[in-house]
């Protein structure tokens, strides 16, 4: 992350009065004001395959990408796809399945893909920008989030770890299954949850990992918090295959940038806080939650998101600021 933050610091803000949102505040998505009701939630996300199934690849890729858009409490209209694809390998019928896996998530999402781009090249690539609508007023960012909010997450972490042992070929199938059915699902239901009970903070856990998204939110608040490793769900074979120590690059990376930010217990193994910053691929998303509505919001959540789980607090202190309990 602060190496992207080297990069970024020459992305100004910008000056137009009609972008509500842009770079400077981590948000998942672009938003510009239309009219007075009406804002347009622009955003792009894509990757290299992250599961042997094509099909599946290009389900979790569209998944991602929409994700971005429910972060921002906003209804995604249409998407384009993003494809880069050695062209010496188009007969072998991969591509083909990697689009129509795209296709038929966005399908399930009730939008089509429009159109896109695709280029020739040695490693495949596959994503969308995904454009969607949102009326202001019900715009969440990661600026929103106040002291004494409750935080909640709506999938369990361990997509990076379990992935690379993917690619190892050291997980067993039922891992993998449960990892592809997480990252494959849409965040649609819980952003519907959210927009319902008026939730304001939230984003995506992704790249940066669960402590990274969370950071970033603090730090545009102006708030710290405390997290409950215990209360963090976990994917099935996350915690094993972590205590052999296969972290992806990305993994430790984001523990290495954490390390200012973010304290935890003497005793809490490498693993755990692995874990807690392990780079997640389609990960659910993290709310701020004020203590009023949080029932009703984990009522709204049952059978409507993968999980539903109070992982912990925002409170006073220094932005940014993250305490591991």
């Amino acid at each position: 992350m602060a190496e992207l933050a080297q990069v970024l610091r020459h992305v100004f803000p910008s000056e137009d009065p009609h972008a509500l949102v842009d770079a400077s505040t981590g948000d998942d998505a672009a938003v510009y004001l239309l009219e007075e009701n009406r804002a347009l939630v622009v955003t792009t996300d894509f990757f290299t395959p992250i599961v042997d199934d094509p099909y599946q690849y290009g389900q979790i890729a569209a998944a991602n990408a929409l994700s971005d858009i429910y972060a921002m409490g906003a209804r995604p209209l249409f998407a384009l796809n993003l494809l880069a694809f050695p062209r010496r390998l188009l007969e072998e019928g991969s591509l083909e399945q990697i689009v129509r896996g795209g296709a038929d998530k966005a399908r399930e999402a009730g939008i089509a893909i429009l159109g896109g781009h695709s280029i020739d090249d040695a490693e495949p690539k596959y994503g969308l920008v995904a454009i969607g609508e949102v009326d202001p007023r019900e715009m969440t960012t990661n600026a929103a989030a106040r002291p004494g909010q409750r935080l909640v997450l709506t999938k369990a972490i361990g997509t990076g770890i379990i992935a690379t042992a993917i690619k190892a070929g050291t997980v067993g199938e039922e891992v993998v299954e449960a990892a592809t059915r997480s990252m494959a699902a849409l965040n649609r239901g819980a952003a519907e949850a959210m927009r319902e009970v008026g939730i304001r903070a939230a984003t995506d856990v992704t790249g940066f990992g669960l402590l990274g998204h969370l950071r970033q939110m603090l730090r545009a608040s102006g708030v710290a918090a405390t997290v409950e490793v215990a209360t963090v769900p976990l994917l099935p074979g996350a915690l094993e295959l972590a205590g052999r120590a296969r972290f992806p690059g990305g993994t430790l990376r984001n523990l290495v940038d954490l390390r200012e930010d973010v304290s935890f217990p003497e005793d809490l193994p490498e693993t755990r806080r692995a874990l807690l910053a392990d780079a997640q691929t389609s990960g659910g998303l993290l709310m701020a939650v004020p203590e009023e509505v949080l029932p009703e919001l984990l009522d709204r959540l049952v059978g409507r998101s993968p999980v539903a789980a109070v992982i912990g607090q925002v409170e006073e202190g220094p932005p940014g600021r993250i305490r591991v309990v």
